[in-house]
């Protein structure tokens, strides 16, 4: 069973998330949901999700933190960690590859491609849907 961590301290992001990744809980994917930084560090480390979208710009710990706390200090490589921020800058980019980020993607985003793109991830896990 997938599971899936959306984060992002803006409620209108996250429910349209959830929405873009509903089909998914459908098929009997869990969808968990942080507002900031040390919410997803707790639930990356209790849950163990499989990918998390993870926002930059939160209240408490930013997301360029929380990544590297996953990856670095945890080690939690199997942790797929996509950076879904409205940061397009090339060095912010670089600052969440950096971090450990997986992929990087600016908003405003399209629905289609992160159902797609979650898909895939977990399809490249072996992750049955």
């Amino acid at each position: 069973m997938a599971k899936i961590l959306i984060v992002d301290d803006e409620a209108h992001i996250r429910l349209l998330l959830e929405q873009s990744l509903e089909e998914l809980e459908d098929k009997g994917g869990e969808l968990h949901t942080a507002d900031n930084g040390r919410k997803a560090i707790d639930i990356i480390l209790n849950k163990r999700p499989d990918l998390v979208f993870l926002d930059v710009m939160m209240p408490e710990i930013n997301g360029y933190d929380v990544c590297s706390i996953v990856k670095k200090e945890h080690s939690l490589d199997e942790v797929y960690i996509i950076m879904l921020t409205a940061k397009g800058q090339e060095y912010d980019e670089r600052r969440g590859m950096e971090a450990g980020a997986d992929l990087y993607i600016t908003k405003p985003f399209d629905p289609d491609f992160i159902l797609n793109k979650a898909e895939e991830v977990l399809r490249n896990k072996g992750i049955k849907l």
